[in-house]
This record gives structure tokens, C-alpha cells and sequence, in this order.
């Protein structure tokens, strides 16, 4: 799995959010596309400790789903999102453009951090781990939008 780490898989992503315009339509999924660029938000707003959201911590969560968070395997199509990460409201898509792009900078600028704290629900990873957890959800949702 790629890392957002890595300087080229950062441009990448960020060539393939640009690619994205308000008129971008869904493969899959009931988000539209401002929606999925906030969605796409949390997970790095909780590693950078920007929001604190109360999920439960998981013993079965850890188990069986951890690994998947930054293993190999691709995502399947319309996976459930937990309750306190779904998008239902309208957004502006030139506002969660820029704001998950700058989210995204600031992550890949942080790429020398060796420690990060435990996500609220999964508990402890690894560098290499954050670094594709975050590149695997991204990529998840630009497949989405075919991007």
C-alpha cells in the first residue's frame, strides 16, 4: 500500500483532488462530491489532532478490522461509515477543495514524525501505518468519483 508520506503518492492524490469539480458525479455511493471531500476530512483532522470525535474503542473493531484500515486490499464499493463521520448537509466544494488539500499538506509536512497519538477507536499505529491508512481512504473515495 502507498503511503501519503512519500512525496510522490502526496503530489498524486493531490493531482487527483484537483481533477475533481463540482459537477463530479459518484460510482458508487450516496455522497456527492463536496460531501466526500469533507468526509475525506476526518481521519486526518483526527490524526492531527484538529477534531476529537467519541468513538467507541473497539476490541472487535481492533480485531478484525484494524488491518484493513492500511493493508493491501482494496476497499470494497459502499462500505458503511460510522454515524459520526457521514456527510448529510450541503457543502461548498471550492471550500472542502482547498480545506482537505491544506489537511493533506499538513499531514505530508509532518511525514518526519516518528509518534503519533492512538486514534480514538483502533487505538496505537505505526508510522507506516498512519502514513497509509490516510492514503488508502483518499484513494478509496477519488476511485469514487473516478479520479
Amino acid at each position: 500500500m502507498k503511503s501519503l508520506f512519500n512525496e510522490r503518492v502526496y503530489q498524486e492524490i493531490e493531482k487527483r483532488i484537483l481533477r475533481l469539480s463540482n459537477t463530479s458525479t459518484p460510482v458508487w455511493g450516496t455522497m456527492d462530491v463536496s460531501q466526500m471531500l469533507h468526509h475525506c476530512q476526518f481521519p486526518l483532522k483526527i490524526v492531527l489532532q484538529k477534531e476529537h470525535p467519541r468513538l467507541k474503542n473497539s476490541l472487535l473493531a481492533r480485531l478484525f478490522f484494524k488491518k484493513a484500515l492500511y493493508n493491501d486490499k482494496l476497499w470494497r464499493k459502499n462500505l458503511p461509515t460510522h454515524v459520526k463521520l457521514k456527510v448529510n448537509t450541503s457543502k461548498n466544494f471550492n471550500e472542502e477543495q482547498k480545506l482537505l488539500l491544506s489537511l493533506i499538506l499538513e499531514f505530508y509536512n509532518k511525514r518526519q514524525v516518528q509518534e503519533w497519538n492512538p486514534h480514538p477507536m483502533f487505538g496505537k499505529f505505526t508510522y507506516e501505518q498512519w502514513g497509509k491508512m490516510q492514503y488508502k481512504h483518499l484513494d478509496h473515495h477519488l476511485r469514487q468519483f473516478n479520479v
